[in-house]
């Protein structure tokens, strides 16, 4: 009974050290999105609008960075627990390889493309328009983004989450100020309206790039180097494919899903655009913890399966879901205790307003089923090298049933716009089942690493 006790103030202790600052990091990130709400609505609605279209292009691209790091982190995380600093920098070096080469796409899309991919969401002239003029400068920081979030995620799989969180949370910060200099002309500059918001992105992210650079050159531990990018290792390069091709696969699957669902809305109307760019703030609100819970919980569960301590690993992952359900939970609460922060935000129209208080009812209890799934699927399977799994589950789930089932629901059937949010926001619960099941077969809990 007394090591019980012992293993679980351990994990507690350690759960914590590592939670914090990602859950702060996710934090600030929302207090980032809520500003630029702020700042942008104070523009006008149909402003508000259109950057919560545009900023679906960064929305993917950051579920394709979140793809390449997983299979990082997987490999990174349980390396670590094996003390092997070397192959960790390999790692990175294939991560670069492709973090780099998808940014390069999509900058090329968004500086000289943007009409075409505005069209995608929105058939509205004025949305598409304000979009363009925001896609154009925002493409820069997809190259910047590129290196950045590949050096960070490397840094989280070796428990460096202190200095990843300082790092970006310093460049949202520095956003937030610039956001407001640039957007309404403040110290002489001149109001740049949405195209300010973009310019602002644009430096910080080239600030954080800068400390990112800056740490490299410093730190020995696990070192950022321009050869390991271009250097062949065949079987760590499968083993990557292996693991980061199914993660890359499900949040991609994820992730344009959740982009269909903003098409839908955007044909809705932008009154419903809007409500949606608001309630996203609160959504996020409600699941910065328990996404911190679900990153890190990768990595320390991954670790102990890399230090081959399997069954503390299975007992603590137990205890990560347990601790996950509570945050839920009150982060559900949360969504509910921030509906009059929310509705003053910003000034919507009174049919975009109603539409708002029936999405954060919806959301109060949407958050806890996110939030499970996302700790089982991102932080304990993901920890055990099972990206598979996760990416048929959202496969099946997104595409087979809530994003047809979306558009049946608004086009065809012609519904009232809540109830096709309410039909879109029943695919977290249509799959907690069966990743229940693959859960408790504990086919997740395997040591992926290798005698380098």
């Amino acid at each position: 009974m007394e090591k019980q006790e012992t293993d679980k103030r351990v994990f507690y202790s350690s759960l914590f050290k590592l939670v914090l600052p990602i859950a702060v990091q996710n934090l600030i990130s929302t207090a980032v999105n809520s500003a630029d709400v702020i700042m942008v609505g104070a523009v006008g609605q149909d402003a508000l609008s259109a950057v919560s279209l545009a900023n679906q292009v960064q929305f993917i691209l950051s579920l394709v960075y979140s793809g390449v790091a997983s299979g990082a982190t997987m490999l990174s995380a349980q390396y670590w627990g094996k003390n092997d600093t070397k192959t960790i920098e390999k790692i990175m070096g294939i991560a670069l390889r492709f973090s780099v080469g998808v940014s390069a796409i999509f900058f090329v899309l968004a500086c000289f493309f943007p009409r075409y991919v505005m069209m995608v969401f929105t058939n509205e002239p004025t949305l598409i328009e304000g979009g363009m003029n925001y896609l154009r400068i925002l493409g820069v920081s997809y190259l910047l983004m590129g290196i950045s979030q590949v050096y960070l995620c490397i840094m989280r799989s070796i428990e460096r989450v202190v200095f990843s969180m300082c790092t970006f949370g310093s460049a949202l910060i520095l956003n937030i100020l610039l956001n407001a200099v640039f957007i309404f002309g403040l110290f002489g500059m001149p109001a740049m309206g949405i195209a300010g918001a973009a310019l602002a992105t644009v430096i910080a992210r080239g600030v954080e790039l800068g400390i990112c650079l800056v740490d490299a050159a410093r730190f020995k531990t696990v070192r950022l180097r321009i050869s390991a990018v271009f250097e062949k290792n065949k079987v760590l390069f499968q083993d990557y494919l292996k693991y980061a091709l199914p993660a890359f696969g499900n949040e991609v699957v994820w992730g344009v899903a959740f982009s269909m669902y903003s098409v839908i809305m955007g044909h809705l109307g932008s009154d419903m655009v809007a409500a949606n760019s608001v309630v996203v703030v609160a959504r996020n609100l409600g699941t910065v913890v328990c996404f911190g819970i679900a990153n890190g919980g990768a990595i320390y569960l991954g670790k102990l399966i890399g230090d081959r301590r399997m069954e503390a690993a299975r007992k603590d992952a137990s205890r990560l879901c347990h601790v996950t359900f509570v945050s839920g939970i009150l982060g559900g609460i949360l969504v509910l205790l921030v509906r009059p922060l929310m509705m003053n935000l910003v000034e919507l129209t009174p049919k975009a307003a109603g539409y708002l208080t029936v999405m954060l009812l919806i959301n109060s209890y949407y958050v806890l089923g996110q939030a499970m799934n996302t700790t089982v699927i991102c932080g304990v399977f993901r920890s055990g090298g099972d990206s598979r799994y996760g990416f048929i589950c959202d496969l099946i789930d997104m595409w087979g049933f809530s994003v047809p089932l979306g558009f049946i629901s608004a086009f065809v059937l012609k519904l009232p716009p809540m109830w096709v949010y309410f039909i879109i926001c029943l695919d977290e619960f249509v799959k907690m089942p069966f990743i229940y099941k693959h859960y408790k077969s504990y086919k997740w809990l395997k040591n992926i690493t290798r005698d380098m």
